[in-house]
């Protein structure tokens, strides 16, 4: 299998990856219900800020392809830290088709982290929500847990 993973801009690739987005969407509202986390809207994205943030250079978007179709994405915002002005990053998604999942997004991640040290970040922020089996990899890779993500209800 031939598996290309490329930095490329949001707008440039939202028609492409949009169904992509719905999918991993879908999953993650699927497994919240399942955790009785039933209080997300439809799919709906602020495309307008997704294309300002990807214009400005502080959203980062990486294609996941096979053969030159893409199966897998990851969208990594930039920003300073507010206590200390360090350059970090936050993912906003990682993801990869189910039939894809055989190690390939763990080269996903070492490329998104290799470009990540070359632009100077000093601390990436990885929040597994629709897997959480994926934590045990970020895990293996050497992320550490040092928070509790949460979820209030209205």
């Amino acid at each position: 299998m031939n598996y290309e993973i490329t930095l490329a801009n949001f707008k440039d690739t939202y028609k492409e990856l949009e169904p992509l987005y719905r999918q991993h969407y879908s999953e993650m509202i699927e497994r919240l219900r399942a955790d009785g986390v039933d209080s997300y809207s439809p799919y709906n994205p602020r495309l307008d800020e997704y294309v300002r943030a990807g214009d400005g250079g502080w959203l980062l978007t990486f294609v996941l392809r096979l053969d030159g179709v893409a199966v897998g994405y990851s969208n990594v915002y930039l920003t300073s830290d507010m206590h200390n002005q360090d350059l970090i990053a936050q993912e906003d998604t990682i993801f990869v088709l189910k039939e894809h999942r055989n190690g390939v997004g763990k080269k996903m991640v070492k490329l998104i982290l290799e470009e990540l040290r070359s632009r100077g970040v000093k601390r990436v922020l990885v929040s597994a929500m629709t897997d959480l089996r994926v934590a045990k990899l970020w895990r293996r890779m050497g992320f550490k847990d040092v928070a509790t993500q949460m979820i209030y209800k209205f």
